[in-house]
């Protein structure tokens, strides 16, 4: 795919989402990271459900060490790995209380040594709460990066390095998120829905998806 297609993609998904953002619930940083730390193989739709809970009784660091571990596992319960998740939880709240006075790091070396934060969540909370230009790589976005040819890669780490390379740098702090909704909504997993896609006539997917039975392809949407 050549720069003036990657700019065009990105020009669009600007004009149709101007000022995206994740789906997550937050109000501060420290409620993101944990919100981040709770998606792990969960929806976000799931993760809302539990801190709409959690947050209005704990969502700082030392509120939510004052809860327990077993206060907080009844919050998060009905989140995949919620005991796991829960002693993560912990353990970060209270490296943030001794060596952060309670708040959230803005470096990724800082961020990748709290417990169950890899550099995807990293990623997420530098973009999302700091406004910094990284490129959290999940299966959406490796999956819309290697079927659109934007950013091909055999792996997380290659397509996260050749995105920070080739999205125009005005797109770049957003288009974590253009991404991820693209790949969440319109460039599916099992059946793209390509008679439905902004980016159709750039993508250099050649297995298109014909629309639905009924449905004209030139209809306009």
């Amino acid at each position: 795919m050549n720069p003036a297609k990657r700019l065009e993609i990105f020009r669009r998904f600007h004009e149709a989402n101007p000022h995206p953002t994740t789906e997550l619930e937050y109000t501060t940083p420290f409620e993101l990271l944990i919100a981040v730390l709770l998606s792990a193989q969960s929806t976000d739709v799931g993760v809302n459900k539990a801190t709409r809970r959690l947050y209005p009784v704990a969502n700082t660091p030392q509120k939510i060490l004052d809860l327990g571990i077993d206060e907080l596992k009844s919050y998060i319960s009905t989140i995949g790995l919620y005991n796991t998740k829960a002693k993560n939880v912990m353990a970060t709240c209270q490296i943030l209380v001794d060596q952060y006075g309670g708040e959230v790091p803005e470096s990724r070396e800082a961020l990748e040594a709290l417990p169950g934060v890899g550099r995807k969540t990293a990623n997420v909370v530098l973009n999302t709460a700091f406004g910094q230009p990284t490129m959290a790589v999940d299966t959406h976005i490796f999956r819309v990066s290697n079927r659109t040819r934007i950013a091909p890669g055999k792996n997380v780490d290659e397509v996260e390095q050749k995105l920070l390379k080739f999205v125009p740098k005005e797109y770049l702090h957003d288009a974590h998120h253009w991404l991820i909704l693209h790949g969440r909504y319109t460039c599916v997993a099992r059946t793209p829905k390509c008679w439905n896609c902004l980016i159709a006539d750039l993508c250099e997917y050649k297995q298109k998806t014909p629309p639905p039975p009924g449905l004209l392809p030139d209809m306009p949407y």
